[in-house]
């Protein structure tokens, strides 16, 4: 079966905050357009507002203005409950600190996204089984973070990140923790599963080898997307 098609639009997007000294423009008027299997990364200086780009067309924070729309749904202006099940179901998040719970083995952090939706247990298994074999770790399912190494945490991360099948995977800096040898292989499988999975794929990273690497480079700059 084909997968669907998706497409991301981001349109006049801007993000603002009222301070002592008047407001600060963060993003002014940001656009982006992307398509399945679309990879794109977003570099620019600390503090240039990467991040608050990625958490507002992940849902993790909202625009001053502007909007974001998904497969023609405009998921800001869902209910906060909404915006979670949503979220569960259509993006998936890998972020610098791999954010697994260390009472869990890696199988179950990597099948923890799936619960929100109710899926078989035994269809979620057979897909999470696959993807940590992806990823090189199939003599791992049943150890627990603490006995990991780093690079090996970041890609059950990764695997967390897939589960579901998004159509939106963001990474916020997936390599910044990483040595570069580590990073090059996580930077890989990241690249090649979300493209095997058509998602499309947004990683904001300050490492211009891994933005290197991806087909289309952007810049934040005076909080304006700008090809690079």
């Amino acid at each position: 079966m084909t997968d669907p098609a998706h497409d991301l639009n981001v349109t006049k997007l801007s993000k603002s905050f009222a301070t002592a000294g008047g407001t600060l423009e963060i993003l002014r008027e940001v656009e982006l357009s992307l398509k399945s299997g679309d990879a794109a990364a977003i570099t620019g200086p600390s503090g240039s507002g990467k991040s608050t780009l990625l958490y507002i067309i992940g849902l993790l924070d909202v625009p001053t203005s502007g909007d974001v729309t998904l497969d023609g749904e405009r998921p800001h202006q869902l209910s906060a409950a909404q915006q979670a099940r949503y979220r569960s179901r259509n993006i998936g998040f890998i972020f610098q600190d791999h954010h697994l719970l260390p009472q869990c083995t890696v199988l179950e952090n990597v099948l923890l996204p799936t619960l929100a939706l109710a899926q078989t247990n035994r269809e979620a298994e057979v897909r999470a089984v696959e993807l940590l074999r992806r990823v090189g770790l199939s003599e791992r399912l049943h150890h627990r973070p603490a006995q990991l190494s780093g690079g090996e945490r970041q890609r059950v991360a990764v695997c967390r990140a897939l589960i579901n099948q998004p159509a939106l995977l963001l990474a916020d800096e997936p390599t910044g923790n990483l040595d570069r040898q580590t990073a090059e292989t996580v930077g890989t499988l990241l690249l090649e599963i979300a493209k095997e999975q058509q998602a499309i794929l947004i990683c904001v990273t300050h490492s211009q080898e891994l933005a290197a690497r991806f087909p289309r480079r952007l810049e934040l700059l005076d909080g304006r997307l700008v090809e690079s």
